[in-house]
């Protein structure tokens, strides 16, 4: 069991050109915590992901978890330490069925079950996702929000992932593949102790979720607490809600 943080970021920062997308930011995630990543768009959430994955370099600042620098690392070996994604924009095999979508990431993996264990597992993601019926039907044949929860899943089956980033995952998608998606991350939380980092506009599923929450405004870490505490913080009022609130 760690007893210190799991994720480490410190002074994260970003230009491009002119614009400080992220400027000095600081958040760190417990072994095992779900921590909620809100803020007005254009705040800088979706730029912190992409530096903490891999997928944008930083101009300052370091990235560890548990204890191992991941500044500077390519985004597939910081997958393979333990730190995965989501996108936006669900990324998925649409030739491939959606159980061998689920099986590619465990085998790529080399986990030492073999298929029998990679089959069990996707099973059992299938069914909690409410994915069962769909199984052997390729994934082109899924809506927006049933790929969403397919991405996810992938990400599940890697037996090795520590820490979780969902950016946007409940974005535009039916209330049922939203209830779907919320019972895989509280199982995989409760079952497994993976912790998440949840980025997402929709407060009464991060209230369900997330004991703690990050504010961003303006590249900037502006608030941490309950999403209560935050709330009331005057600066944060006015970010979502403009001038006239304040």
């Amino acid at each position: 069991m760690m007893s210190g943080p799991l994720l480490e970021a410190e002074g994260v920062t970003k230009r491009f050109g002119g614009l400080v997308a992220n400027d000095a930011v600081t958040i760190t995630v417990a072994p095992g915590e779900v921590r909620g990543l809100i803020g007005p768009n254009g705040a800088g959430k979706t730029t912190f992901v992409n530096m903490l994955t891999g997928f944008e370099t930083l101009d300052a600042g370091s990235i560890r978890l548990g204890g191992a620098a991941l500044t500077g690392l390519p985004a597939n070996q910081i997958a393979a330490r333990g730190l995965v994604r989501t996108f936006q924009v669900a990324r998925v095999f649409s030739n491939m069925s959606v159980r061998e979508n689920l099986l590619i990431p465990f085998l790529a993996a080399g986990s030492p079950g073999g298929v029998r264990e990679g089959q069990a597992k996707a099973a059992d993601l299938l069914a909690t996702g409410t994915l069962e019926h769909l199984a052997e039907e390729p994934a082109s044949v899924l809506s927006g929000g049933q790929r969403m929860l397919l991405q996810a899943c992938a990400g599940f089956m890697i037996p090795a992932v520590r820490l979780y980033v969902l950016d946007e995952p409940f974005a535009g998608i039916n209330p049922v593949v939203k209830d779907a998606l919320i019972a895989l991350i509280e199982h995989e939380n409760k079952s497994n102790g993976r912790a998440f980092l949840i980025v997402s506009h929709e407060m009464a599923i991060v209230r369900r979720l997330c004991p703690r929450v990050t504010v961003m405004i303006q590249g900037r870490v502006a608030a941490e607490g309950t999403l209560d505490e935050v709330a009331r913080r005057p600066e944060v009022v006015q970010a979502y809600l403009g001038s006239a609130a304040a």
